[in-house]
C-alpha cells in the first residue's frame, strides 16, 4: 500500500510540474503575441490598438524616455503616445528585437527588449531611435497587459548626451 501511494505521489509531483511549465510556455507565448500587437500597432500609428496592451485606469506607471519623466495611469500614458505620434509624418518603421520573458507560472511576468524606431517628424528632421525596455506584465482577467514599463537609453558621461543608437 505504501508503494502505491508512492507511486501515486510521484505521479502527482510529475502532472504538476508538466502544467506548471506548460503554464509558463502558454503565458510565454501570450506575452509575445501580446509584443507582436503592440510592434504593429506601433506600425501603424494606432494609438488605441497600442494602448490594448496596457492595464486600464490608474495601476498603470510609465517611465518614458521624453518628459515628463513618468506616466501614472491609462489616460496620462495615452495621452503621452496622441503627442508623440502626432508630431511624426509619415510611415514610420518599428522593430523590437532581444525580447526576453519570465513567467512564474501565475499571474505575473517580467521582459525586457530593445526597441528601434525610425520615421520623420513633422519638422522634417529624421528619427532614428534605439531603447531598452523593461515591461512588468500582469494577468488581468485571463489577458497579460503591460502594467509598469520602463524605457531608457545609456548616456555618454563623457559629452552627456543620450546613445540614441544604445549599441552593445
Amino acid at each position: 500500500m505504501r508503494r502505491l501511494l508512492f507511486v501515486f505521489a510521484l505521479l502527482a509531483c510529475g502532472v504538476a510540474v508538466y502544467e506548471s511549465a506548460n503554464a509558463k510556455g502558454n503565458d510565454e507565448a501570450e506575452i509575445r503575441a501580446l509584443e507582436q500587437r503592440f510592434a504593429t500597432a506601433f506600425n501603424g500609428k494606432d494609438v488605441n490598438a497600442i494602448m490594448d496592451v496596457y492595464v486600464p485606469g490608474d495601476n498603470l506607471f510609465v517611465f518614458d524616455v521624453t518628459p515628463p519623466r513618468q506616466h501614472v495611469g491609462f489616460a496620462d500614458y495615452k495621452k503621452d503616445w496622441e503627442d508623440f505620434l502626432g508630431a511624426t509624418s509619415g510611415p514610420i518603421k518599428f522593430e523590437l528585437t532581444d525580447l526576453s520573458i519570465t513567467t512564474d507560472g501565475g499571474n505575473l511576468a517580467y521582459g525586457h527588449s530593445i526597441q528601434h524606431v525610425t520615421g520623420q517628424m513633422k519638422d522634417g528632421k529624421p528619427m532614428d531611435v534605439t531603447v531598452r525596455v523593461t515591461d512588468d506584465y500582469r494577468k488581468v482577467n485571463g489577458k497579460w497587459l503591460i502594467a509598469v514599463e520602463h524605457v531608457s537609453v545609456p548616456v555618454n558621461f563623457e559629452t552627456g548626451q543620450p546613445d540614441f543608437q544604445s549599441r552593445p
